[in-house]
């Protein structure tokens, strides 16, 4: 192979090589079942605890008390607690959270096109 060419797939598997690390730092944020499905139900208004667990069918209260807490950690959500009595605590979408809308619809369509390829729906 000529100098040319190496130098090239080797400028090309560095790319790879450092997409790697957002690509999983964004899949570590994103990762499992409940957390794009609580961004979601956020996206339009900010909900109580309550409010997003009959929202998302399935989820466990201490689930979804731990997936509250990791995305507060990664400033996709806001924890606000009112002083009223029994205190109000409200969760919202942050700004930044709203960064994600394109990869949120993306995964739509892909899973709509997926969905048809397999079950032809």
């Amino acid at each position: 192979m000529t100098t040319k060419k190496t130098n090239v797939l080797e400028h090309q598997q560095e790319e790879c090589l450092a997409a790697l690390l957002p690509v999983r730092d964004a899949l570590e944020v994103l990762s499992g079942r409940w957390k794009l499905p609580i961004l979601i139900t956020l996206s339009n208004r900010p909900k109580r605890f309550k409010e997003i667990s009959k929202d998302i069918n399935g989820i466990t209260d201490k689930m979804l008390s731990k997936e509250l807490k990791d995305l507060e950690v990664n400033k996709l959500v806001t924890r606000t607690v009112y002083d009223t009595f029994p205190p109000t605590v409200e969760y919202a979408a942050t700004e930044h959270s709203k960064t994600l809308s394109d990869v949120i619809f993306a995964l739509k369509d892909w899973g709509d096109l997926h969905r048809k390829k397999i079950i032809g729906k």
